[in-house]
């Protein structure tokens, strides 16, 4: 069976990052932008990942020019536009399409594994979160209307199982 751990990504500085290495924790996985509506919720991921890294999360970014041209910005200002307007210090990685016959391998997996509404595997706008459980056999989508901070009581029992 295949799980998200069971893929490689490349990191916002081209570096391969073997997702295997996060196995055992709890993985918050999100396509991000940073000239979109839902641009403030880096506010909110970067809470949650202060307040449960020590804990097992582990929050992943993964920018998408995909919807509204959103993220059209070279990786190296992504990096420093999250550093410097939401104090981001969580894993954040080179840029993707979500959705397509480009679409990152990791994000094929997760629309499979967690279907959206009716059954859709499309995901329809930037911060469509996916939230895997520490063995990679759960993984639960969230719209991007649902708040980093609103996913607390699925991360804590995820942590605690």
């Amino acid at each position: 069976m295949t799980t998200a751990f069971d893929f490689t990504v490349t990191d916002i500085h081209g570096k391969p990052v073997n997702l295997a290495d996060y196995k055992g924790k709890v993985l918050l996985i999100v396509n991000t932008a940073s000239k979109c509506g839902f641009t403030p919720q880096y506010k909110g991921l970067q809470q949650v990942w202060d307040t449960y890294k020590d804990k097992g999360l582990v929050v992943l970014g993964f920018p998408c020019n995909q919807f509204g041209h959103q993220e059209p910005a070279p990786e190296e200002q992504i990096e420093q536009f999250c550093e410097m307007n939401f104090g981001v210090n969580f894993p954040l990685f080179a840029k993707v399409d979500v959705n397509g016959s480009d679409a990152a391998p990791i994000y094929r997996h997760l629309k499979e594994a967690a279907p959206g509404i009716l059954g859709s595997e499309g995901i329809k706008w930037n911060f469509t979160k996916f939230l895997v459980s520490k063995d990679g056999t759960k993984v639960k989508r969230y719209a991007p209307t649902d708040k980093p901070e609103d996913m607390v009581k699925d991360i804590e029992a995820l942590l605690k199982a």
